[in-house]
């Protein structure tokens, strides 16, 4: 059971949103919240794992409000605004959720939460154990990590702790350590970039580290809870490296 606290200075989205958590099974609702200040006060007193937060309110916008609170609950932001979609990815929201909110899409959106929070099962004992995040070759000083531009800063990453890259539109979303990194730049820059074969293109919208793959069934790649299918045009070169890789 997910406890959930909806924040909203409009009343009729929060009669909205308290109707769509009654309807969800896995949801329970803590409490509704005009203000984000206010927000604060219950997020203090008791244990909240999902924030459902409007973006424009009076005082205190749902972005200043992550920014400078740090909730420990995930956040889903709720909006009529399309514009604060890639400031909700920089802040690690897990959903985005466009006034008028769907029931489907609010079901969704909290799957997502649910998802997040749910322990990693255990593999099954017939599966052979995954192999252990090995080390990039280095072929110089500087190739065991790159530099990336993200949220006004520049933020040096090593290569060993990027698990894969994915595509979107003219950003890329890279997933190393907690928290993903959105940059702008291509997939391509990436790949040219990246040494290979410890990284792969394997769709046009995903670049995989070898390192970090659990297990591959069919066209689809296992990284933990995380799957990343693989593009027709990209599967014969992928399984060929697989297969060199292979103990037979």
């Amino acid at each position: 059971m997910l406890r959930c606290l909806l924040v909203d200075d409009e009343p009729l989205a929060l009669r909205l949103l308290t109707s769509y958590v009654e309807r969800v099974p896995f949801l329970e609702l803590v409490g509704t919240c005009r203000s984000a200040l206010e927000a604060l006060t219950v997020l203090q007193q008791q244990p909240v794992d999902v924030l459902f937060l409007d973006i424009q309110m009076p005082d205190l916008t749902g972005v200043e409000f992550v920014r400078s609170m740090q909730p420990q609950a995930l956040v889903i932001f709720t909006t009529a605004y399309e514009n604060y979609a890639l400031e909700g990815f920089n802040l690690n929201a897990v959903d985005y959720l466009v006034k008028p909110i769907a029931f489907e899409r609010f079901v969704q959106a909290a799957q997502k939460a649910q998802d997040r929070l749910a322990p990693r099962p255990a593999a099954a004992t017939s599966a052979a154990p995954a192999p252990a995040p090995a080390p990039v070759a280095a072929t110089g000083p500087s190739d065991d990590y790159i530099f990336v531009k993200a949220d006004y800063h520049t933020q040096r990453l090593n290569l060993r702790d990027i698990r894969y890259l994915e595509g979107l539109k003219d950003y890329i979303k890279i997933y190393a350590g907690a928290r993903p990194i959105l940059t702008l730049n291509s997939l391509k820059a990436f790949e040219d970039r990246l040494p290979s074969p410890d990284f792969v293109r394997v769709h046009r919208s995903y670049i995989v580290a070898l390192a970090h793959i659990d297990s591959i069934r069919k066209n689809r790649i296992y990284m933990g809870e995380t799957i990343i299918p693989i593009g027709e045009s990209y599967a014969d070169a992928f399984f060929r490296l697989i297969e060199e890789r292979n103990m037979h």
